[in-house]
């Protein structure tokens, strides 16, 4: 019961505060200490009592000498019986119970809930970056950056607290008792104290730029090999694990000299303090030793200095690592923010509302689009000036070479851009308008390029409808033609048929296997929106032939926007629109645009060869 009380004094999946965190670092910090800042605070309080009460024991050490020396044996316990009860509740009580709650609180309350915190947070707001975010950088360093973000900022959070009340408390008790002695004791902790803040303040900028450099190495590094990996089918087909090694090691050479660099600052920076150590305690026992011998000070103030200064010593070691450590976690936060502190680059408005989709009617009007908004202004844009309209129920097919901008312009009426002019309307609502999670909600989408998620078969299809039974799944999955093969599937852990594990991207699965699992998602889905991005890209002329049905089911009563390259898988469409470098150059049904003689006519004889009749 303990554990859990203090266990539950953060919540590790709270919402947090709205918008991108800060981009400064002590402000990023401030974003989430100061949701946690009642627990932060108790760490600070018990803190100072945890350095009070071990400078006390030091206290006591070098009054028990002097209480020895100067009472006689059979009457120590008499004579000093209070002293030593108090001495026993600070050693036995006080001391373990400050110890117990700096570590509930540490451990209990923050290490595991503060890192997950922090982990959540960047999660959820990198989930609603755009479709380029993620297209400009790898997934690998971007889950690193979150993944590392948490624990280091937790830890050089904590450090920085436990080392600000170890050298208040430590020198500053150090210089009060060394006063009561004898003000002269005072002298070689002062000239310490000088000399280790110069070290400090000619290392720790040094250190904290090689940290940044070598945390930023690490994800280079981090990025090339899990690209390698991700894409090790290419690797392979291509015999190309020479090239990869070397593309690898490159990284990894920089990351060693990088390290190389910020190992010689702190091993400059770990001479330096070792060689005023050895001063401190030189000059110090040397002096409380005079005075001891002139009669200025007791035999209790040479062993409280010297018991003392060791343990500043060791202090000032331990402080110089906590240093080391907390620019190195800083240099892992900055890095995490190069990817977390980012805005949103699509982002619903403050009045948008969930779209109702009552008919489906589709418009595109003047819509214009370049990669790279402002930025790329003077660049040729994809889209330019299309206007199009889709009636309620209507099925067109978008034709075109490669790079007209046919899977351009369905990523845009699904917002997955924003666009550059004009707008897209459904049934009369303006994307823009609307909450994006409404607008994908009312659309279904197969795509060219299939992926699922490395999950059961069964959690995949239920990102079409979260709480489908499994008799729709299955329902869904024979219209799809896919109950044959899910049935025989068995993973590496022996789990069989919808429990069965698809592997990352669904690479256990072949490409038509995934495409069936894809249409089968969307049938569950049942969007009254329909796109068809290459749909039966993936399938063989046979499986193509034999989900045709399920297909012309699954269009029924839907507005419908096709997008293929093999024309036969659109011929029957209601209408065909052509489009050729971002524009519209050809709109009629297959036979009229053949009879037509333009660019549609000129694609469908390539693809037939002149062999194939046209009706």
């Amino acid at each position: 019961m303990l554990f859990r009380r203090f266990e539950r004094l953060i919540d590790p999946f709270r919402e947090g505060p709205a918008g991108m965190p800060p981009a400064g670092i002590i402000g990023f910090y401030l974003h989430y200490l100061r949701q946690v800042w009642p627990v932060m605070l108790g760490l600070l309080v018990i803190g100072f009592f945890v350095a009070l009460i071990e400078v006390a024991l030091f206290e006591f050490l070098g009054r028990l000498i002097d209480l020895a020396q100067t009472t006689p044996a059979s009457e120590f316990f008499a004579e000093h019986r209070n002293a030593l009860i108090w001495m026993a509740v600070v050693t036995l009580l006080l001391r373990p119970l400050a110890f117990a709650l700096h570590d509930l609180l540490l451990h209990q309350a923050l290490t595991p809930n503060l890192t997950s915190l922090i982990r959540w947070q960047n999660h959820r707001h990198l989930l609603r970056q755009s479709l380029a975010f993620f297209q400009n950088d790898f997934a690998g360093r971007i889950a690193q950056r979150v993944m590392q973000t948490g624990p280091s900022l937790r830890d050089s959070a904590v450090q920085v607290v436990d080392a600000l009340w170890h050298v208040i408390v430590y020198a500053g008790s150090a210089m009060v008792l060394f006063a009561g002695a004898d003000l002269r004791l005072m002298l070689p902790l002062m000239l310490w104290i000088l000399g280790y803040l110069l070290a400090l303040w000619l290392f720790v900028p040094r250190v904290r730029r090689r940290s940044a450099e070598a945390s930023a190495g690490r994800s280079r590094v981090t990025g090339r090999v899990v690209d390698g990996y991700t894409n090790i089918m290419t690797l392979k087909l291509f015999a190309h694990t020479r090239e990869e090694e070397g593309y690898a090691r490159g990284a990894m050479q920089d990351l060693v000299e990088r390290f190389r660099r910020q190992s010689r600052v702190i091993s400059g920076m770990d001479i330096s303090i070792t060689c005023l150590n050895g001063l401190l305690i030189a000059s110090t026992v040397g002096l409380a030793l005079w005075l001891w011998s002139i009669g200025q000070i007791s035999t209790g103030a040479i062993a409280l200095a010297t018991g003392l200064v060791i343990r500043i010593i060791g202090m000032s070691e331990w402080i110089m690592w906590v240093v080391s450590g907390i620019f190195d976690n800083v240099g892992t936060v900055q890095d995490g923010m190069r990817s977390i502190v980012q805005p949103l680059d699509v982002t619903d408005r403050p009045d948008a509302r969930p779209l109702e989709v009552r008919h489906g009617e589709v418009r595109f009007e003047q819509v214009r689009f370049r990669y790279g908004g402002e930025a790329a202004q003077g660049q040729p844009a994809v889209i330019d000036g299309l206007e199009l309209r889709v009636t309620p129920g209507e099925k067109i097919g978008l034709v075109g070479p490669s790079g007209a901008g046919k899977s351009t312009l369905v990523n845009l009426m699904l917002r997955l851009y924003d666009l550059s002019g004009g707008r897209i309307l459904l049934d009369g609502q303006d994307v823009a308008g609307v909450t994006q999670e409404s607008l994908r909600a009312q659309i279904g989408v197969v795509t060219q390029d299939t992926s699922l998620l490395h999950r059961s078969i069964r959690d995949n299809l239920r990102y079409g409808r979260p709480y489908a039974s499994d008799a729709d799944i299955l329902e869904a999955l024979r219209k799809a033609r896919a109950d044959g093969f899910v049935a025989t599937l068995r993973d590496a852990d022996g789990r069989t048929g919808l429990d069965a594990q698809v592997g990352e991207r669904g690479v256990k699965l072949s490409g038509g296997q995934r495409q069936r699992i894809a249409i089968a998602r969307v049938l569950l889905k049942n969007a009254p929106i329909l796109i068809l991005d290459e749909a039966t890209s993936a399938l063989d002329s046979e499986i193509e032939a034999a989900i045709q049905e399920s297909l012309e089911t699954l269009m029924e009563g839907k507005t419908v926007i096709a997008i293929a390259h093999r024309l036969s898988t659109i011929a029957r469409m209601d209408r065909l629109v052509v489009m050729d470098r971002g524009r519209i150059v050809e709109t009629g049904t297959h036979a009229q645009l053949v009879a037509l003689g333009g660019l549609y006519a000129r694609l469908w004889q390539h693809q037939t060869g002149g062999f194939v009749g046209v009706d």
